[in-house]
């Protein structure tokens, strides 16, 4: 089992729910829908995969796109503007 680490990047809703902006992290999964299922887990976000979107070094990306190693993940869920 390969492990990763990634810088992890939180926005809106999620931002709140973690109590920060960002983080280090060491994980084993190996796409961005396996990263946010164990974030899900320890950070109890409520959002559902279906609702949110994945960046990748800055490019938005599909949630099964694998991982590399020093990855920039960014999560955005929904938001309002006005």
């Amino acid at each position: 089992m390969t492990e990763r680490n990634l810088r992890l990047v939180y926005f809106a809703m999620l931002k709140e729910c973690a109590g920060v902006s960002g983080e280090e992290l060491r994980t084993s999964a190996n796409t961005a829908r396996e990263l946010y299922a164990e974030l899900r887990a320890s950070r109890g976000f409520s959002l559902g995969e279906t609702d949110l979107r994945v960046a990748i070094n800055g490019e938005f990306a599909d949630l099964d796109n694998a991982l590399c190693d020093g990855d920039e993940i960014s999560f955005i869920p929904p938001v309002s503007g006005g």
